[in-house]
Order: C-alpha cells, then structure tokens, then sequence
C-alpha cells in the first residue's frame, strides 16, 4: 500500500483547523441574548411574545368558553361574566382572542419558515455561486420583488383558494424574496474571508462549505430579520382574514373578528377594538425584540 504524502496527510489533518481560523467572526451565543434582555425594548418585545405562546399553548384551560359557543346574548358589552363581552352571534371574545393567538402564531412562524427555505437556498445559491446562476437568482428576486407584498400575497391565495394554509404559503412566497436579499449579500461578505479561501485551498466542496462554514456566520442577519418578518406575516394574515382570503369562519382569527366587527363600530365598538388591539400590540412586540436583537446582533454595534 502506498503511503500519503507529507503534505497531503498535513492538509487533511489541518483542513478543519485552515478552515476555522482565527478570523473567523465570534457566533451569536448566551452573550447576544442577555444583551436583548438588558435592553428595554428587548426585555419588552420578550415578555409580549412569551406571553403571547403561553396564552396560545394553554388556550383550552384560560379560555371560559369554547371559541364557537354562543352562551351570551348578541352584542353585550364587557362585564363581569363576559370580560370583552361578546361578539353579533353571542360569542365569548376573550375567549375568541385566545385561539386566535393560535393562528397568528401558527401562520407567522410556519410563512416565516417557508420564506426561509426557499429565500435562503435562492440566497446562498447566488451569493456563492456568483455569475449566471447569481443572475439568474436575482432576475426571479426583482420579478417577486416587482409586485407589491400584500397585493402578490392577495393574488396567490386567490389562485389556491382561500385557507389558513394557503395564506401561510402565499406568505411565505411573497416573503422570501426579503429573506433571499438578505442571505445573498451576508453570504457574499463572508465567502471573502481568510478561512473560506483556505477551505476552497485546501479541497473542501461546496455543500460542506455552505452547511458548515458559511451558513453558521451569515445566522445573525438571518435571525434579525426573520424575526421582523414574523410581526409582517401575522398583519399579512390578519389583512387576508379581514378580507376573507385566510382563516375561514368558524375558525377564530383575529383579523376575521376585525372584520366582523367594523360594522359595529358605533354601536359596539369593543368587537373591533379588542382584536385590533390584540394585532397591535403582537406585532409591537415582535419588531421591538427584532430591533434589540439587531442592536446585540450587528458586530458593528457590538464593538461601540
């Protein structure tokens, strides 16, 4: 059997070393997220979203009344029994607030996840492999990006059919073009550093480049505004059942129960103010967590 050459056995023992250099930038870790916790706006956004979840996850037990019940009179204002009173059918809103937590969570997260599958492999593909295939990616972005979000997002969920999974993948759609921007140019900036070189030097391919090397370094802008899109994708959806293009009734939504209740404005404001309320302050607290995260993300603003 023939033996490796010095150099050969050197390579393959270093190669992970060459490539994890000492210029390699520090990873977001525990120190990033007490940075978020220390800032106000981060430690406000924080406690709204947790909230948020835990209401949502125990919904059946906080919840008086199932969603669909109607135990109360048409209309009645808030009181002791009914804290948010009740909506044109008799139904519990407080009640309706709870599960409809569910589905802003559920949409928000699951389009957000979408977009950053498919903007994130459109964005690594074109910030790596730079020349045709880079633009070809970004003539698909700008064409995406040519349509207005909430006006490509109404159109697609037309197209298959108005539902809460369809308005999620219409979301998701519509999103990943921010997400793919995003990605492209982070993964440009860092395929320029010392030990991605080192790796291309030394023979490692792309895939193992890409998972490994470039993906873990590009996460903090990722991150940042993946979490801005959440606060985005939950109005999405919010606009789509308040146009009846998402969540079908009977189904609790928030933006349905807006749109129910604008009619009532004058006569029982409390319809629509609660839930109004409810996407406000949801989505207050998902761009105030993605603000505080940019700041404790950003090595810009890490070294000030």
């Amino acid at each position: 059997m023939s033996q490796a050459s010095p150099v050969t056995t050197m390579a393959a023992t270093l190669g992970d070393a060459a490539v994890v250099s000492p210029s390699r930038p520090p990873r977001p870790g525990a120190g990033a997220f007490m940075k978020v916790v220390r800032e106000p706006i981060g430690l406000i956004g924080l406690v709204i979203i947790v909230t948020l979840i835990v209401v949502a996850i125990l919904a059946p037990v906080i919840a008086p009344y199932p969603p669909d019940d109607q135990p109360g009179r048409r209309l009645e204002s808030p009181n002791s029994t009914y804290w948010l009173g009740t909506d044109d059918l008799g139904r519990d809103i407080f009640s309706r607030l709870l599960y409809g937590a569910r589905v802003s969570l559920q949409v928000g997260i699951i389009a957000v996840g979408i977009a950053l599958v498919i903007g994130g492999i459109l964005g690594l593909l074109s910030g790596y492999y730079v020349g045709i295939v880079d633009a070809l990616v970004q003539r698909l972005v700008d064409i995406l990006l040519a349509f207005p979000t909430l006006i490509l997002v109404i159109a697609l969920t037309t197209v298959m059919g108005a539902s809460t999974a369809t308005a999620m993948i219409a979301i998701g759609i519509a999103y990943s073009p921010a997400i793919a921007r995003v990605v492209r140019g982070a993964t440009l900036q860092v395929r320029q550093e010392q030990y991605v070189e080192a790796g291309k030097t030394i023979g490692v391919g792309p895939s193992r480049m890409i998972l490994r090397h470039i993906v873990p370094n590009i996460a903090p802008p990722v991150i940042v505004q993946s979490t801005l899109l959440l606060s985005t994708a939950i109005l999405a959806e919010a606009a789509l059942s308040f146009l009846g293009l998402g969540t079908q009734p009977p189904a609790a939504s928030w933006g349905a129960m807006l749109g129910a209740g604008r009619k009532y404005m004058e006569t029982a404001p409390w319809v629509a103010i609660f839930p109004g309320l409810a996407i406000s302050i949801t989505v207050l607290g998902f761009n105030l967590l993605g603000d505080a995260m940019r700041d404790a993300l950003d090595p810009r603003l890490r070294q000030r």
